[in-house]
């Protein structure tokens, strides 16, 4: 049996726990939702004002220059590099997921048409974000040369399409609903020995799991900086290329920012011979300096160390939930095994909606997912154990008390 005295115990020791202070949560709130989006770092409000006041509000247009504005894309991409196993001058920020996706599909089926024009095909997840899915689809219909997208069930499903024609598979390195977990290096090798190319979607990995980009030889990868890097709502998004695709073709959303020289006002596109051909227009400075906030406290933490502790809070939530909850017929769909499990843990349940809005009138936020699933964030910077122990606790207590079934918890909000 684990105790809530084990639970205390397990905070003393922990030694992450001093990174709970860098971040502005409610009193009496146990926050189970940073993987939709993060909590905010207390520093992001001072950087704010002085964004706000100083930086617009007293030097105005020259801050492009005084505070660097425009080089910022770059230099939080250089900081987000470290995260990910990249290098200087692979990563910009810019933009969202969505729109980073579809300049780097089109990068991936542009270099690919070149070598093997017969293959047509685009692999995806059937169980990935839907925005994903939809980028594709919607990449496939402008181009209209004849690609289709092709839906795998999973990682044991790849092999099978792989023996197709295919051109370009983009993964979630970790499932936003189950949580599933790829092994990107297997995977990467997987797909490359049949000479095509890998798009990772790193949004529910990025600040939740160890990885390196270049020692996996990746190809690309985008995500966004608003869960786990707590970079505030919908804060721009990741882009990185490897550096052996990066100058072989520039995206298609060919703005000024990824001119060459575009203060030139040149009439024509020249691309810049750097990452920043992936940016596209000017970019959103507030929010943009926010991410920086979130960022640098991942800077002083170790990756390894988070990632350990994001199994053992993972852990222990899900075998609080048998032993406190096993009568109520949550379903768990997120992995056992750890090599195969993200940050975060997922069960089904036929009242899954009602049971989540029921625990968020009670102070624990977690969310809910179609069809019938309770999500709930792991964020070792900020979680502790005993944030894991009450959690369920308020769990058993609306299941006992059959607090679900109270009618205001049957109307959906639109946002779910």
């Amino acid at each position: 049996m684990i105790t809530h005295e084990q639970c205390l115990y397990w905070d003393q020791e922990d030694e992450l726990k001093k990174f709970k202070d860098e971040f502005a949560l409610p009193k009496n709130v146990i926050y189970l939702d940073g993987n939709s989006l993060g909590a905010r770092p207390k520093k992001s409000l001072e950087v704010a004002q002085h964004i706000i006041a100083k930086e617009w509000g007293e030097d105005l247009i020259n801050s492009w220059n005084k505070a660097d504005w425009w080089g910022l894309p770059t230099r939080l991409g250089d900081k987000v590099a470290q995260l990910i196993g990249a290098e200087k001058g692979e990563v910009v920020i810019s933009d969202s997921t969505t729109l980073n996706l579809f300049k780097v599909l089109s990068a991936a089926v542009k270099i690919q048409a070149e070598k093997f024009p017969e293959r047509k095909i685009i692999v995806a997840e059937k169980d990935a974000f839907p925005t994903d899915i939809y980028i594709i689809e919607g990449f496939i219909d402008l181009i209209n040369q004849g690609y289709q997208v092709e839906l795998i069930d999973g990682a044991d499903d790849l092999s099978r399409v792989l023996a197709k024609e295919v051109a370009v598979v983009v993964l979630s390195h970790v499932n936003y609903r189950t949580g599933y977990f790829y092994d990107m290096e297997s995977i990467n090798q997987q797909i490359h020995a049949k000479d095509a190319l890998i798009i990772w979607d790193l949004c529910h990995s990025v600040g939740a799991v160890p990885m390196d980009l270049n020692q996996s030889n990746s190809d690309f990868a985008i995500g966004c900086t608003y869960k786990y890097l707590n970079g505030g709502p919908g804060s721009p998004a990741l882009l990185w290329v490897n550096r052996k695709h990066r100058d072989q073709f520039w995206q298609p959303l060919s703005g000024w920012w990824g001119h060459k020289k575009p203060f030139d006002m040149a009439q024509h596109y020249e691309p810049a011979n750097s990452i920043r051909r992936y940016l596209c227009g000017t970019q959103p400075i507030i929010s943009m300096s926010l991410i920086e906030c979130g960022i640098d406290i991942f800077l002083q933490a170790d990756m390894q160390q988070i990632r350990e502790k994001s199994l053992k809070l993972t852990d222990l939530f899900i075998q609080l939930v048998q032993q406190e909850c096993a009568q109520f017929s949550f379903e768990l769909i997120t992995p056992l095994n750890h090599k195969y499990r993200g940050s975060h843990a997922s069960y089904r349940h036929e009242f899954g909606y009602e049971i989540i809005q029921a625990l968020i009138a009670r102070g624990v936020i977690g969310d809910y997912r179609e069809p019938e699933v309770l999500r709930f964030g792991i964020t070792p910077l900020y979680l502790g154990f005993e944030d894991i122990w009450n959690a369920v606790q308020q769990l058993k207590q609306i299941m006992l008390n059959s607090e679900w079934k109270n009618e205001r918890y049957l109307v959906r909000s639109e946002v779910t």
